[in-house]
């Protein structure tokens, strides 16, 4: 039997997420007004950054595995505003409070302003349904 590799490691699904959020960003950018797709983008803004904490931990794991403490210390470091901004979003999102997303967007942005997009690819499906996901989910 041969070996079978995984190639979504965290990193690797980190980097996408990084990107999804990134691209999204620029979308909301360009939006006057707070209608469906604005919403369902917000949502899945909670849900991507709510997948990056995922593969934080997943990633602090294997290094603590190892005994890499101080390197899974500093990588926890680097990473910590990521749970607190997805709750920060959650809570404008399900409670209604428009008025504050773009605050909570300012503040993502320098998180990700090493992503350079010169062309979008992904596709509005992506979000599409996020906010009803969100709103169902609590």
């Amino acid at each position: 039997m041969s070996r079978v590799i995984n190639t979504d490691n965290p990193g690797k699904v980190r980097s996408q997420l990084r990107r999804t959020i990134a691209e999204i960003l620029r979308h909301l950018m360009f939006k006057r007004e707070i209608d469906e797709e604005a919403r369902d983008m917000a949502a899945a803004l909670v849900f991507s950054l709510r997948g990056i904490a995922q593969t934080i931990d997943q990633t602090v794991e294997a290094w603590e595995n190892r005994d890499y403490y101080l390197k899974a210390d500093r990588f926890r470091l680097e990473w910590e505003w990521v749970s607190p901004a997805a709750r920060r979003l959650k809570e404008v999102v399900v409670h209604n409070r428009w008025e504050e997303l773009p605050r909570e967007l300012a503040a993502l942005a320098p998180h990700f302003s090493d992503i350079r997009i010169a062309k979008m690819t992904r596709p509005p499906e992506t979000w599409k349904s996020s906010y009803r996901l969100l709103i169902e989910q609590g």
